[in-house]
């Protein structure tokens, strides 16, 4: 048995961050949430409230940052972060900044970041991991990435059930790194079974297309 919110609110503070991601991981572990997942999530929220801290609130400037999270009927977990400052978008380059971006991305299912004159909330979702027998690797295809002059190829080679869709979509998220590189996938050695192609494909283009690039498919 869950419980059902949590709901944080504290200064914008670099001495903020330790204690919030000890309550978020207690209530994460509470609430019956895998050690994986409770992880990842925590890393995700971490990321999402350093960015706050340290860019909200420029100069002498003080406020406060939000964490508030739920359980979806699916028992996805959606976090959302909110300061009330200016959140500034990282630049194309993989800076530190940029690094966070992208570890937010690999963490969880969906990274969602909606910015007004009011200040800034980061959705962050992160589904339960699929049950997957003993016998059956999560990732059944093989991923090789090499570099052009253009980008980032990534070769997906097998099989890729509907289970090993979050495994290839966060393999193609790093390898385009969180979208800050173009990414061409090439898909002419997959297998059979491509049901988890879909939503991998289509939330690494979310990806590419916030950063300003896009994502090319070879068939």
């Amino acid at each position: 048995m869950h419980e059902d919110f949590l709901d944080l609110r504290f200064p914008a503070d670099a001495h903020e961050v330790a204690p919030v991601r000890s309550r978020l991981r207690e209530w994460l572990e509470k609430s019956g949430v895998g050690e994986d997942e409770a992880s990842d999530l925590v890393l995700a929220v971490s990321e999402a409230v350093n960015n706050s801290v340290e860019h909200a609130y420029p100069g002498p400037e003080r406020g406060t940052v939000e964490v508030r999270a739920c359980f979806e009927h699916d028992g996805s977990v959606l976090v959302d972060v909110t300061d009330h400052g200016r959140w500034r978008v990282p630049p194309p380059a993989l800076t530190m900044r940029g690094r966070g971006l992208l570890l937010m991305r690999e963490s969880v299912d969906s990274v969602e970041i909606d910015r007004s004159a009011n200040g800034t909330t980061v959705h962050l979702r992160r589904a339960p991991a699929p049950a997957v027998p003993a016998s059956r690797s999560p990732l059944e295809c093989d991923v090789r990435v090499h570099e052009t002059s253009s980008g980032v190829v990534a070769v997906v080679r097998g099989n890729v059930p509907a289970d090993a869709g979050p495994a290839l979509r966060r393999a193609l998220t790093t390898a385009a790194r969180g979208g800050t590189v173009p990414l061409t996938v090439d898909l002419t050695a997959t297998g059979e079974e491509t049901s988890g192609l879909d939503r991998a494909l289509h939330d690494v283009a979310e990806a590419l297309r916030a950063a300003g690039n896009r994502l090319v498919v070879r068939w």
